[in-house]
């Protein structure tokens, strides 16, 4: 990004480390313009940048996909069939190698 187009507030990502936060202070030191992100408190180099938009943003949530997987593997485990397997087994997490 370049250091006209940032101001405080503003969401942004540091694609580097995957770190994404709110600008809380700018600084120029030299010819370089620095951002103090809220996340994390350090400073990162303004062109090192890019704006986050809502969509970019990672979901925290999770997706009906996500929650329909988790209820088929509760099922999967707590069935029969898998309950006998383990049954055969000594459970010794040998690898037979």
């Amino acid at each position: 990004m370049h250091p006209d187009e940032v101001e405080v507030g503003m969401r942004v990502r540091y694609p580097r480390t995957g770190t994404t936060g709110n600008i809380l202070a700018l600084q120029v030191q030299g010819k370089e313009t620095f951002a103090e992100l809220d996340s994390t408190r350090l400073f990162y180099r303004v062109d090192q940048l890019v704006p986050v938009g809502k969509s970019q943003e990672k979901s925290k949530g999770l997706s009906e996909d996500t929650v329909e997987k988790i209820a088929k593997e509760r099922e999967f485990y707590s069935g029969s069939g898998f309950q006998e397997a383990i049954s055969h087994t000594d459970q010794s997490c040998e690898g037979g190698g």
